[in-house]
Parts: structure tokens; C-alpha cells; sequence
């Protein structure tokens, strides 16, 4: 296994072929030289962000060159199956948008960081070298994932970490989704959370297929494990066909879940492609439409309306999918926006769903047991401490009782016990979120009018901002909002 520095590994890509090798690439700031440079060394120059993009401003002149030079070495890196993993150490952007390709094409990872001592980076790169009982590392090279179906199948493609093989065949679809025109990818390196999401259809002359017909999905995995042995995993699903004139035999095998992350990787993929309000009109047609097949409900009746379990939280995965960063480019940068799509398409649906909603968990003396709460701003009480996990970062809020209980010290007397243990309680459960996951998020710990309660504020639905409460007060939660914005140079 070898690791080489960026330089020294890039000029022997060719001869080291059939090598476990990866590539890690260390940033401090984006490349002003050579033709990588995503921005000139005149300080009066700034680099792009995405209204530069929008209205192709001379911010943006470096891109498509330092795009194509990236996507060159990327196509170098996989014919010599190497990984490469790229870890940005800055405050502002460095070129992750125009580099892309060289992780999302070899299976490595993408990390950003705000300085290479954080304790999170220190942790996550830890777990890069993880081993399991034999010693070996925890992950896989050179993986190459290939397709089989029944004739009735067309297949579109592919999102997520990989690149297609183009083999073509006549169970290929014309419409292209992903990484499509192919049955075979190559995905490069892999651990234990890489997934890719597949997009099929009917082919057209069984479109009108009889009820009960069974339909087969082969999918063949190989790659070369950390100990050098090459891995073979088949992996076989039959599905029955519904009754065409029975749009209610879909319910039962309907996983609402992984719908969801299939729906926000192809807006992931359809935002690359096009502005972010088309994206979101889109997503809005698709609920409107799935919703009035399948709901139960009475026109000009709101309150009749009704959904089945295995539909019931798929519009509020929807909703705050369209009001998360992964479709729309407020208060992002290119290169942040970059980051957490390409994060979404390569992790599990549990650690997807995180993403797209986050998790709110409430600790109360009546109950220190966690409790799941909506997240509402109604959420956020006095007497009451939030644990929120939204994947990139783990947040712990003191309601405003709690906060000036704890400033006082009356955790610290041994007649208040039940409020040390309250205080514990979400500081053990964010540990064992912490250590279960890479890379490693951040630990933030905040209160009522502090700066950094807007993480959490930024997160929750907004429904009652006028509420009788100190906590929902506190700092005024429009400013919070606003907080996030572009600079005055974007708007």
C-alpha cells in the first residue's frame, strides 16, 4: 500500500498500476499558479462564487481550464486505479468545484476543515487507517460494480462516487441519469458507507406488464481488499410487477426513506445542471404529483387529508430537502455546496437522512431520557437542553433556565445531582454519535443569544416566531437567518 505526496505521486500514476495506492491532497488556499489555478495572485482578483458563476464574470475565467486539467488527472488516476482523497485546511474556498472529479471519480474523500490542528480533522484522519480484527484496513480498491436485469428492465444510470465503464448493451436506456450509456462502473475505493443510487425504467414494449410477473437485479461487486485478495460479492433482488390498473399495489413495497435519498441525489444531479428555482420546482411537481395518486382526501377539504404509513413522512423529508443546501445556493459557497452534495451521494440512507433532516433530541429533569421533538422553533424551551445532529455538526443547546442554573454552578452541588446528570446525558450521546462517524463532526455547545445558535436556528421550521419565550427571542431569529447570507459583494 502505497501513500505518496501530491507532486511525486501524480508523475508515477502510469507506472504504478494495480497498486493500492492513494493520494492524499493537502490544501491551505486555492491554486494561483500552473493550469489548476482557480484564481489569479493579483489580490484584487476574488474567486468565484455562484453569482460570478451566474453571470459568467471574470471571477469565473480560470474554471472551465482548471476543470478540464482536474478532470484529466482524475482520468489518469483511474486507469491507474489509484484513490485520491483531497482535505482543504482554509477559511475561504480553494478549488474544491473545479477538483471534484478527482475524488468523486476514485472513490476517495473530501474533506474541509478549518485548520489542519482541528481536533476533527486529527480524529477523522485517525479513522482513515482504522483496521478490523486481522489487522487490515477498513476499506476496499479498484471496485468495479456491473449490473444484470431482466429484458423487461431499461437502466439510466448511476449516482454516486463512480464513473461508467460505457459498455453499452440493449438494456441501456437513451435517457441518461448519472453516470449512464453502461451496465458496468468503476468505483475506486470504498468503505463501509459507499453506496451508488441506480434509476431504471420499462422498457417500452412491456410497459402494459401483466400483475405478479417476477423481474430480477443482479449486481456483481469486485475489488481488491486492503490484505491484497480480490472480493467477489453477488447480490440478487426479485420484485414482482404491480397491477397496471392498480396503483395501490405499489403501497406495501413502497420504502419512503429510500425514496427520499434517490429524490435528493438526482436534484443533486439536476442542480449541476441547472439553476437551483428550476430544481425546486421540479421537486415541488414531483410531491404534488405523488401525493394526489396516493393521498386520501376531499377537494377544498384540507383537513381530510390523509396519508398511508409507508407515505406519511415522505413531504416532510421534501420539505426540508428544498430548504436545505443541497439543492438551493444561498448562503454557500461553490466550493461548501460541492462538499455537501458529493458527501450525500457517497453515504448510506441513515446517515443521508441526517443530512437532508436532521435529528432533534430533547433532555428534560421530568424526563432525562431523549426524547425525539419536531424541529420547530417551538422546540427550543427554557427549561430544556436540544441535542441536534445534522451529520457536519453536533449541537448541544442549554435553554435559557438551564444555561443560568449551569453559570450559577448548581450542577456542582450534590443536592442538584438531576441536573448534572441532565447536563451529561446528551454530552455521552453526542460522544457516541461522534465516534461512529466519519469524518468527524463538530462538537458545538451553545444557549440563548449566543453566535453560534444559529446553527441550530437555521435548522428549525420557523412556524411561531412571535412566541411568549426567551429562548425563541433571544438574538432575533430573522437576524440568525440572515446571518448565514453571502457577503454584500454577492447580494
Amino acid at each position: 500500500f502505497f501513500f505518496f505526496k501530491q507532486k511525486t505521486a501524480y508523475e508515477m500514476l502510469r507506472s504504478l498500476v494495480g497498486s493500492e495506492m492513494c493520494i492524499r491532497d493537502s490544501l491551505q488556499g486555492p491554486c494561483s499558479i500552473g493550469p489548476g489555478m482557480v484564481v489569479g495572485q493579483k489580490l484584487e482578483e476574488t474567486i468565484r462564487s455562484f453569482l460570478d458563476i451566474q453571470k459568467e464574470s471574470d471571477n469565473c475565467k480560470y474554471s472551465k481550464k482548471a476543470t478540464k486539467f482536474y478532470e484529466g488527472l482524475a482520468q489518469r488516476a483511474t486507469e491507474a486505479q489509484a484513490v485520491i482523497d483531497i482535505f482543504g485546511f482554509t477559511f475561504d474556498q480553494f478549488g474544491l468545484m473545479e477538483m471534484k472529479t478527482l475524488n468523486e471519480q476514485t472513490g476517495g474523500y473530501a474533506l474541509l476543515q478549518e485548520s489542519f490542528t482541528s481536533p476533527m480533522f486529527k480524529e477523522s484522519f485517525k479513522k482513515l487507517f482504522e483496521t478490523d480484527e486481522n489487522g487490515d484496513l477498513r476499506m476496499g480498491f479498484a471496485a468495479k460494480i456491473q449490473l444484470l436485469a431482466s429484458k423487461d428492465i431499461l437502466v439510466h444510470g448511476a449516482i454516486g462516487q463512480c464513473i461508467s465503464l460505457k459498455s453499452g448493451g440493449p438494456q441501456v436506456s437513451e435517457t441518461v441519469i448519472g453516470e449512464g450509456q453502461t451496465t458496468q462502473w468503476y468505483m475506486g475505493g470504498l468503505d463501509r458507507c459507499s453506496t451508488l443510487g441506480f434509476y431504471f425504467d420499462l422498457a417500452q414494449q412491456t410497459k402494459e406488464v401483466t400483475a405478479g410477473k417476477v423481474c430480477y437485479f443482479q449486481f456483481k461487486s469486485t475489488y481488491k481488499h486492503s490484505s491484497g485478495k480480490i472480493r467477489l460479492r453477488v447480490t440478487t433482488v426479485a420484485r414482482k410487477f404491480s397491477d397496471p390498473n392498480n396503483i395501490f399495489d405499489l403501497v406495501p413495497g413502497f420504502d419512503q426513506e429510500a425514496a427520499c435519498v434517490l429524490m435528493a441525489r438526482l436534484g443533486i444531479f439536476k442542480a449541476n445542471q441547472e439553476e437551483s428555482i428550476e430544481v425546486l420546482k421540479w421537486l415541488d411537481r414531483s410531491l404534488i404529483r405523488i401525493v394526489s395518486k396516493f393521498a386520501d382526501y376531499k377537494k377544498d377539504d384540507p383537513g381530510s387529508f390523509r396519508l398511508s404509513k409507508e407515505f406519511n413522512l415522505y413531504p416532510q423529508f421534501m420539505f426540508h430537502l428544498r430548504r436545505g443546501h443541497f439543492l438551493q445556493t444561498f448562503g454557500v459557497s461553490p466550493d461548501e455546496s460541492v462538499y455537501f452534495r458529493g458527501t450525500l451521494c457517497r453515504e448510506n440512507t441513515t446517515n443521508s437522512l441526517v443530512m437532508i433532516q436532521p435529528a432533534l433530541l430533547q433532555y428534560s429533569l421530568d424526563d432525562p431520557t431523549p426524547i425525539p421533538v419536531h424541529l420547530d422553533i417551538d422546540s427550543l424551551k427554557n427549561n430544556v437542553i436540544l441535542l441536534l445532529d445534522t451529520y457536519f455538526h453536533v449541537i448541544i443547546w442549554h435553554g435559557d433556565h438551564i444555561q443560568k442554573w449551569k453559570e450559577q454552578g448548581y450542577h456542582n452541588q450534590p443536592e442538584y445531582e438531576n441536573l448534572k446528570l441532565l447536563l451529561d446525558a446528551p454530552q455521552e450521546d453526542a460522544k457516541l454519535i461522534i465516534e461512529d462517524r466519519f469524518p468527524v463532526p463538530k462538537l458545538v455547545i451553545t444557549y440563548p443569544g449566543e453566535g453560534l445558535e444559529r446553527l441550530l436556528k437555521s435548522r428549525v421550521n420557523p412556524s411561531n416566531t412571535n412566541a411568549n419565550n426567551m429562548t425563541v427571542q433571544s438574538g432575533n431569529y430573522i437576524t440568525c437567518l440572515l446571518y448565514t447570507s453571502p457577503s454584500p459583494r454577492d447580494s
